[in-house]
Parts: C-alpha cells; sequence; structure tokens
C-alpha cells in the first residue's frame, strides 16, 4: 500500500512536494534488502545472547517500529526503520523455526514423561520427535500463509476505493506475461482517481500498528520459553567467538551443503509470487485492482493445502518436497508459454489467476513445511538448531537479494533462473539422500564444553566463596585449563556432578535430561 501511494505522481507533488520520495523509496528497499546480506555474522549471536523467545519478541518490536514511521514519512525516519527492519528478518525467522522445534521436542517429553528414564538419565531416542515437529510446523505454516491474506485488508477495504481502473492504468502497457522485461514497463505514473484523507490513512496505520502490539503482546504472555535455564546458560557459555564461528563450521556438513539450492530456491519462489507472478502476469493483464485478490488466492490456496505436510506422517519424507517442487516446475513450464495481452481479458477469465496463484500456494507449502520439518530431523541437537535455522533463512535473504538486483531482467531470464534452481535443488536434495542411505559419513563440528563450574544446582565462578572444597567436588579445572583427577582417576567434573544429582534430585526430575555441562 506504501510504494502504490508513493508511486502516484499526484499524491507525490501534493503531499510532499521536492521531499524526492522515489530517491527514499529506493534507498528503503535497500535497506530492507540488502542489510540480511550480513545476517549470519550477527543472528546467532542475538540468539544467543537474549535468548529465542526474546528475539522474536524485539523483532517484532522492530516490525511495529517500521509501521510507526508512516505516521511520519521523512529520510530520516523513513530509510533507518527499513534498515533496521532488514537487521531484524533473518533473526526473527531464524529464531522463529529454532522454537517451533524445541517445542515439539520438549512437547514430546510431556507427553512421554516417565519417571525411570529420569533416574537413568535416558535421552529420548533419535526421531522419537519427528510425528510433533511435523504437526507443529503444518499448524504454523497454515496461520503464517494466512497473513497474506489477511495483510490485503487495507488494499481492499480502503486503497481500492481510490484506484483507477485498468483502462487507464494499463493504457501504455504493451506487453505482459513471458514477454514482459522488469516490472511493468508503461505502467501509467498516476494510479490514484483522488487522494485519500490524511485522516483516513493515520486509522489504517493504527490499525497496523495495533496489530503489531498485539503480535508482541502474544509472544511475551503466551510463548514460554524455549531452554530451560540451565541450559540456557549452557548455550550462553561456550564462548561468544565459538558462536560466531559455528554456523560457517556447520557448512562443512554435506547434507546442509546438498539443500543449500533448496534454500535458494524458497527465497525465490516467493518473491516471484509477489511481484513476478503477481505484477507482471495478473496486475499487466488485469489492472492494479486485482493485486489484492490474486495474493489473497495464493495466501489461501498455501494455508488450506498446507495440511499436506502431513503426509510426511504416513509417506517417505522424501515426497512432499519433491512434490511441493514438481508443482512449480510445471507451473514454471507454462509461464514461458504464457503471454496475456493487457486488457483483453474480461472478468469471466479471471479465475486462471487464481488458480494458477493457489497451485503456486500448494507448493510453496510443502516446499515450506517439507524443509523445515526435514532440519529438525536432520539436527536434533538443541544446541545446534540455532546455527541451522539461521544458515536456512540467510540463504533465502541471499536469494531475496539476488531478485532485488535483477528485477529489471526480461521475464524470460527469469523463469529460467528459476527453472535451473528448481531442478538443481531437486537433484541435489535427492544426492543427499542417497548418500544417506548409502551412510556415507557426515561432518558435524564439536560444540565446545561450557565454561563454567558446577556446584548443585547453581554456576559459581573461581574465586565464588560458596564453594564446598571437599575432596570429591574438586575443581573441574586446574589453573593451566587442564582437568584434575581423584583418587580413583576419573575427572573431579563428574565427581562434582554426581554429588549435585544425589543433592538435588528434584532438578534431574524436572529437566529430564543429562545435568548441565554433561557429554
Amino acid at each position: 500500500m506504501q510504494m502504490i501511494l508513493h508511486y502516484d505522481e499526484t499524491y507525490r507533488e501534493v503531499k510532499y512536494g521536492s521531499m524526492g520520495l522515489p530517491d527514499i523509496d529506493s534507498k528503503m528497499l535497500m535497506g530492507i534488502n540488502v542489510t540480511p546480506v550480513v545476517a549470519l555474522l550477527y543472528t546467532p549471536v542475538l540468539i544467543r545472547f537474549f535468548g529465542t523467545k526474546w528475539v522474536m519478541f524485539l523483532a517484532v518490536g522492530i516490525y511495529a517500529l517500521f509501521v510507526s514511521t508512516n505516521y511520519w514519512e521523512r529520510y530520516y525516519t523513513l530509510v533507518p526503520s527499513a534498515v533496521a527492519l532488514g537487521v531484524a528478518i533473518v533473526p526473527l525467522w531464524a529464531s522463529m523455526g529454532n522454537y517451533i522445534t524445541r517445542m515439539s521436542q520438549k512437547y514430546y517429553e510431556y507427553v512421554n514423561y516417565k519417571e525411570e528414564h529420569v533416574q537413568e538419565q535416558r535421552r529420548p531416542p533419535r526421531g522419537a520427535h519427528t510425528r510433533y515437529l511435523v504437526i507443529f510446523h503444518t499448524i504454523f505454516y497454515s496461520f503464517f500463509y494466512l497473513s497474506f491474506a489477511c495483510a490485503q485488508g487495507p488494499m481492499v477495504f480502503f486503497l481500492n476505493n481510490y484506484l483507477y481502473d485498468r483502462n487507464h492504468t494499463l493504457f501504455n502497457v504493451h506487453t505482459c506475461g513471458s514477454n514482459s522485461h522488469g516490472i511493468l514497463i508503461g505502467f501509467n505514473k498516476t494510479v490514484l482517481q483522488r487522494l485519500p484523507h490524511s485522516r483516513n490513512l493515520i486509522v489504517v496505520e493504527s490499525v497496523l500498528m495495533s496489530v503489531a502490539f498485539v503480535a508482541m503482546l502474544l509472544i511475551l504472555a503466551l510463548c514460554g520459553s524455549a531452554y530451560r535455564p540451565t541450559e540456557e546458560i549452557d548455550l550462553r557459555s561456550v564462548g561468544w567467538g565459538n558462536i560466531f564461528q559455528l554456523p560457517f563450521k556447520h557448512m562443512r556438513d554435506y547434507r546442509l551443503r546438498h539443500l543449500f539450492p533448496f534454500f535458494i530456491y524458497s527465497g525465490f519462489e516467493v518473491l516471484f509470487v509477489c511481484t513476478g507472478f503477481t505484477l507482471g502476469y495478473g496486475v499487466c493483464s488485469l489492472g492494479l485492482e486485482y493485486l489484492a485478490p490474486i495474493l489473497m488466492a495464493y495466501g489461501f490456496g498455501a494455508a488450506i493445502f498446507s495440511s499436506l505436510g502431513l503426509l510426511q506422517l504416513c509417506l517417505p519424507r522424501q515426497v512432499p518436497l519433491v512434490a511441493g517442487a514438481t508443482v512449480h516446475l510445471l507451473l514454471i513450464l507454462g509461464f514461458f508459454f504464457w503471454a496475456p495481452h493487457p486488457q483483453l481479458w474480461t472478468n469471466s477469465q479471471n479465475w486462471i489467476f487464481y488458480v494458477v496463484a493457489m497451485l503456486w500456494g500448494v507448493g510453496s507449502a510443502l516446499n515450506k513445511i517439507a524443509i523445515s520439518t526435514l532440519l529438525g530431523i536432520l539436527y536434533e541437537d538443541k544446541e545446534r538448531q540455532d546455527f541451522i535455522f539461521t544458515i536456512y533463512h540467510w540463504c533465502q535473504a541471499l536469494a531475496i537479494f539476488a531478485v532485488y538486483l535483477g528485477s529489471n531482467l526480461p521475464m524470460k531470464a527469469k523463469l529460467t533462473i528459476m527453472l535451473l534452481t528448481v531442478l538443481a535443488s531437486v537433484a541435489s536434495y535427492l544426492w543427499m539422500e542417497n548418500k544417506l542411505k548409502n551412510h556415507v559419513t557426515y561432518r558435524l563440528p564439536r560444540i565446545p564444553r561450557p565454561q563454567h563450574k558446577v556446584c548443585g544446582y547453581r554456576y559459581l565462578e573461581d574465586d565464588n566463596s560458596d564453594e564446598t572444597g571437599s575432596e570429591n567436588e574438586g575443581s573441574v579445572h586446574s589453573q593451566d585449563g587442564s582437568d584434575n583427577e581423584d583418587g580413583d582417576g576419573e575427572p573431579a567434573r563428574a565427581g562434582a556432578l554426581g554429588s549435585a544429582r544425589r543433592r538435588y534430585p528434584y532438578e534431574q526430575a524436572l529437566d529430564g535430561e543429562d545435568g548441565p555441562g554433561q557429554e
């Protein structure tokens, strides 16, 4: 809505005069699309420092800040808020994926809690939480894709009342679809019949602000912590230098490298449906007033057919991911031969665009759910999940940046890139599954030990006077950094942990897992 208002020549001249709004819009897009490129450097540090829940809370707060700048649209409000929004994109999605995966694991522990497992320090078997992982991600993406429909509310109920029809906006547009170049070349510079009142704009912006604040309050009130307090201390205590390096070290795992093409394609396909298909095919043929209905069809189609993600419960995990890519592959091939002529489409033919948008939504839902659950299955260790989801969404950000740079390419060039990417994604993924089937060893970086001492349920510093100093609870590390040994040759660390379990059994009953720092 903001970009449409700023695009209209009359709106800019009347409301902003010589402020240079088009230049500000280009800098805003640059801030949103370029900043996430460096997100791999800071996202793991933010998640470990603030915690998964609080990163989600702060990132949604930055989204609310971005909306609030529309109350006073100036260079010094719009551009910095756009940069801040770009900074928050990858941390929000990485923490979201990590949070949902952790909740599925904790829910499995809750449902299958047995006291003897706690007493024996028994971990859940690998893959035990897969069922809940699939269900949780399916529910999340069902609601997420509804946002594509709900986000069109301001367009449907407010801005569409001010738009010219397609006879005016498409008067100088001569090519659409696969024959088009860039984004809507020849589109009329005036798209508003009359200018909306400032009071009405403030009402719309206030509604958006209230939704953002409700989202923040829901996270604050209803989302519990992804980790127990002792686990969060462990995650931070591996050292900030190690936290910075570990995402790069995880890229040596061939499973992750084989999924890189799918990560990239996941970013391409969302941007293509929002810009390439919706603008280059839909708006170019039907007019700007059909922008919202096409995106709503995509959102509803993806939300409804997200339930197909549950097929992973009864079919091999390769099926949903390959099926979603196959749907997109067939549609991309069809786009090569589809070049609708502007203004010649009748209202009785509009259903074709809605069906195509819904089919693309089916492929998107299958891809997103399958990739997220696959990462949760391959990387079950809770100390690795934030790194893995950071890499995933950072690759998506790289793809979005590439789409931003290539926005003026011919449509056939964009379709060719999409086609090659989806083919490479499927081939690389099936190659990975073949390697796993043949038991090819993969390489995972070692997670360093937490650098703290354990005494009971407290973490003590070297000079803490509460340390018992008993023979069985000697220091974990000597002055030179080596482990001290007690009388039976076992490290003193084990003695300290054993004493902690004897004196505080209720803590282990609550945790249901190995004590802090155990390997």
